[in-house]
C-alpha cells in the first residue's frame, strides 16, 4: 500500500457524493464525509498507516492463505476420489487402537488380505460389479528404456484387469491384460502417462512393445495410460503389471492385497456393499457374533473423513490469524490514540461547527475500519494467491474462497471497531473550549 492507493480510493469516494435531493442525502453525506475525512488522514500520514496495514494483512494472508490451501487440497482430494465414481468402494483391513505396555495408544491393523483370500472374494461376490485386486508391489523405483532412465520416484502395482476401469484409468495407445495374462502372469507392462513423456517424448503408439527395466526386471509394454493427474501420490508415474508377476516378484506372505469393487447400477450400492460384507465375513471365516476384522468403505467416506480430520489444521489457521491481528489491533488502537492527539484542535473546530459526539465518535470509527479493511483487502490477495500456488504446485486446481474471503473481511471490520473504539469515545468526550485552545 502507498499514497497513491490511497489517493485513488480518495478519488473514487469523492465521485459518490450523492445529490441534494436524495432523501437519505443527510445520512449518506455523513457517512461518505467520514470516509474521506477517514482517506485524508491515512494518505496524510501513510507511512505510519502503512505499517498498521502490513500487520493486518500478514494476519489475513496468513487466515486465508492456509484456509485455501487447506480447501484446495480438499477439493482436488474429493475430485479424484470422485473420479472412481459413485458406483466404486473398496474392502480394507480394519483399524485398532490398543494400548502398548508403555501406556501409549498405537494403531494396529488386522491381518492383510491373503491372495488366496482375495481371489476367493472375486470368484465369490455375487453381485452386478466388477471386482479389481491390486496390490502396491515397489515404490521408489527408476524405470529405464536404453539410455533414458527415469528419477527413482516410479511405484509398481500388480493388478488384475478391472482395475483400469474400477479406479478411472483410460487406455492412451495399446490395450489392457487378458485374464490369462493375469491369471499366469507375464513380462508385459502398461506404463503411466509421465513414463511415456520421460521415456518416449510423449509417443504412446511408439512405446507399444519396447522393452524397459524396472526393479531390475524387464518388461515389454504392452499398454499405456491418459493422464490422470494427482491427488496424495502421483498417478501418472507407475508401471502396472499382471498380479501373477507382482506376486511372484515382490510379493510375501504379509503381503496386503487391495480389493476394489465398482457396481454397475450406482442406485445399488448399499446393497452391494451388503453382498461384500457377507462375502467377506464368509472367506475371513468369521463365525456369527464376532465383529467384522475388515471395513467396507466408498470415496464418500473418505472424503468425509478428510474434512473431520482437517477441523484441526482449520483452527490452527484461525489461532495463527487471529494472533497476527492481535498485535495489528494494538498497533491501530495507538495510531488511533496518537492521531486524537495530533488532531485535538480539529476536533474542537468540528465541535463548535455543530458536529455532535455521534459525529466525532463515527469519524473515528470508520477511520480504524478504513485502514483495516485496506490491510484486509492487501491480505486477501495475498492469502489467496499463497495458498494457490501451494496448491498449483502440488497439481491441484485455482479456486477462489469465496467464504474465507467474506470470513476475513467481516474480521478487518470487526479489529477495526474494536481497535478503534476507545480512542473515538476519547475524541468524542474531548470538550470543544480546551481542544480550540490545544497547540
Amino acid at each position: 500500500m502507498n499514497g497513491t492507493l490511497v489517493a485513488g480510493l480518495l478519488s473514487f469516494v469523492e465521485n459518490q457524493r450523492p445529490s441534494p435531493g436524495d432523501p437519505l442525502h443527510l445520512g449518506t453525506m455523513d457517512t461518505m464525509e467520514n470516509i474521506r475525512v477517514a482517506l485524508r488522514s491515512v494518505n496524510a500520514n501513510w507511512l505510519r498507516a502503512l505499517l498498521t496495514t502490513l500487520i493486518i494483512a500478514v494476519g489475513i494472508m496468513a487466515l486465508v492463505g492456509i484456509l485455501t490451501a487447506i480447501d484446495a487440497a480438499i477439493y482436488s482430494l474429493s475430485s479424484n476420489l470422485s473420479s472412481l465414481g459413485a458406483n466404486t468402494f473398496e474392502i480394507n483391513r480394519s483399524r485398532e487402537t490398543v494400548r502398548s505396555s508403555g501406556g501409549r495408544d498405537r494403531g494396529k491393523r488386522s491381518e492383510p488380505f491373503t491372495y488366496a483370500q482375495a481371489m476367493d472374494f472375486a470368484e465369490g461376490y455375487d453381485y452386478p460389479a466388477d471386482v479389481s485386486i491390486s496390490f502396491f508391489a515397489r515404490g521408489a523405483t527408476a524405470v529405464t528404456y536404453e539410455d533414458r532412465e527415469t528419477n527413482p520416484n516410479v511405484s509398481l502395482y500388480g493388478m488384475t484387469s478391472n482395475y483400469l476401469n474400477s479406479k478411472g484409468f483410460e487406455i492412451d495407445a495399446g490395450r489392457n491384460f487378458t485374464q490369462r495374462e493375469v491369471r499366469e502372469g507375464g513380462n508385459i507392462a502398461i506404463l503411466g502417462y509421465d513414463l511415456v513423456d520421460e521415456l518416449f517424448s510423449g509417443k504412446a503408439q511408439f512405446a507399444i512393445g519396447k522393452e524397459i527395466t524396472a526393479g531390475g526386471i524387464r518388461y515389454t509394454v504392452v499398454g499405456t495410460l491418459k493422464s490422470k493427474g494427482a491427488s496424495m501420490t502421483s498417478n501418472d508415474k507407475r508401471v502396472l503389471v499382471p498380479l501373477q508377476s507382482a506376486k511372484r516378484f515382490y510379493g510375501s506372505n504379509r503381503t496386503n492385497y487391495d480389493i476394489l469393487v465398482a457396481v454397475r447400477d450406482p442406485n445399488g450400492i448399499d446393497a452391494a456393499m451388503a453382498e461384500a460384507t457377507l462375502t467377506m465375513r464368509r472367506v475371513r471365516g468369521l463365525r456369527a457374533g464376532q465383529e467384522n476384522d475388515f471395513e467396507v468403505e466408498n470415496s464418500s467416506d473418505l472424503v468425509s473423513i478428510i474434512k473431520e480430520n482437517t477441523v484441526t489444521l482449520r483452527l490452527a489457521a484461525v489461532s495463527i490469524g487471529l494472533m497476527t491481528l492481535l498485535g495489528a489491533a494494538i498497533g491501530l488502537m495507538n495510531i488511533m490514540l496518537v492521531s486524537v492527539t495530533e488532531r485535538t484542535r480539529e476536533i474542537g473546530v468540528r465541535k463548535a461547527l455543530g458536529a455532535t459526539r455521534r459525529n466525532v465518535l463515527l469519524q473515528f470509527l470508520i477511520e480504524a475500519v478504513v485502514i483495516c479493511q485496506i490491510g484486509g483487502l492487501l491480505g486477501i490477495a495475498l492469502g489467496v494467491a499463497a495458498g494457490n500456488a501451494v496448491v498449483l504446485f502440488t497439481g491441484g486446481e485455482f479456486i477462489v474462497p469465496w467464504m474465507w474471503i467474506g470470513l476475513a473481511l467481516i474480521v478487518c471490520t470487526v479489529v477495526g471497531l474494536l481497535s478503534g473504539l476507545y480512542p473515538a469515545m476519547r475524541a468524542a468526550a474531548l470538550d470543544p473550549i480546551e481542544s480550540l485552545r490545544y497547540e
